[in-house]
């Protein structure tokens, strides 16, 4: 029988398929199927920085609104149990899921600012959280900014949360950086156990008739499993940290693909809102075929194997790559 156990964020997980965030968190049932489906872990959706000042700001508004008039005016002040907005929900539903399933829950958080955000990040451990993914989901836009300011801003955060929680913390990061193995060693040594590669940014689409933006959201394909396999392959053995693959995970071969380049866990969306939760059930399947058929014991014996670490050539996954592509393309080949 093929081990299918592995370890990530010091945690470990009975399979390498991790259930990322989506939607379909938002209901525990939901988080209950993916527990059976052989989910090793589940990342709750994101909850944002916005959401939490919205609510901050909510609060803080009725609590002052006309308590300037007269003494009565504290009667307007609302009883606690009147709030339900979606920070307190979040809460609430980490320490559901913590009862209903037996698998580690991870929040997320999407924070851009160094600021009293990061007491959520206690709130979502003390509610149960098994670890916490900082997404750094943040387009800069500022012409003034330098990319040392951005990167050195991101690496606060990071700081900041890893010094304020003690469970473990991985960075869901962009593959925009200048150079980004520094930057990955930044966040490292800010005290990030996991990096989760890569963020995906939703591009939205104009609606040249009703002369508006418009929200865009396409779900990846197959092959944007390649630009973070290319990276993990790189970081593999070089930054003391867990790996994360996400973007473009479809199937068992492609959990296969990216623990062989050195990935701890490979995490499903796309496929999940595509073809069901119980798709995962089939990835694990095609996974035990695949191992079984070559003798394989676990996955954790195949980590690593095509990982720039271990490959014979050394520049399979730098430049000269870029340069044999090009010159084997043939015109018409696809």
């Amino acid at each position: 029988m093929v081990d299918l156990t592995t370890t990530y964020l010091g945690l470990t997980l009975t399979s390498p398929i991790v259930a990322s965030a989506s939607p379909l968190w938002e209901h525990v049932e939901n988080i209950e199927k993916a527990a059976e489906a052989g989910a090793g872990a589940v990342v709750l959706f994101s909850l944002f920085e916005e959401q939490i000042t919205r609510e901050r700001d909510a609060l803080l508004h009725h609590l002052t609104h006309g308590t300037e008039t007269f003494a009565e005016a504290l009667s307007y002040f609302p009883e606690p149990t009147s709030y339900h907005a979606a920070p307190d929900a979040y809460l609430k539903l980490i320490q559901t899921a913590k009862q209903r399933v037996n698998i580690p829950i991870i929040a997320s958080l999407n924070g851009t600012t160094n600021g009293g955000w990061v007491s959520f990040a206690k709130f979502m451990q003390e509610a149960g959280a098994d670890a916490l993914e900082l997404n750094l989901y943040n387009i800069p836009t500022d012409p003034m900014q330098s990319p040392a300011e951005i990167e050195a801003n991101y690496a606060a955060v990071v700081r900041e949360v890893c010094a304020n929680v003690s469970i473990p913390v991985a960075v869901k990061i962009s593959p925009f950086f200048t150079n980004v193995a520094y930057t990955a060693r930044e966040f490292v040594e800010a005290g990030a156990r996991g990096l989760v590669l890569f963020n995906r940014f939703y591009q939205p689409d104009l609606d040249i008739e009703n002369l508006e933006v418009t929200p865009n959201l396409v779900l990846s394909k197959p092959v944007e499993q390649r630009l973070p396999l290319t990276w993990i392959g790189l970081l593999y053995g070089r930054i003391n940290a867990d790996l994360a693959a996400t973007s473009g995970i479809h199937d068992g071969y492609d959990v296969i693909k990216a623990m062989m380049a050195g990935a701890n866990v490979a995490m499903m969306t796309s496929a999940l809102l595509k073809y069901g939760i119980g798709v995962m059930r089939q990835a694990l399947t095609e996974m035990h075929e695949w191992l079984t058929e070559r003798d394989y014991h676990s996955v954790t014996q195949m980590r690593g194997a095509l990982s720039q670490l271990h490959t014979p050539d050394k520049s399979a996954f730098e430049r000269v790559q870029y340069m044999r592509m090009l010159n084997t393309y043939e015109v018409g080949q696809g």
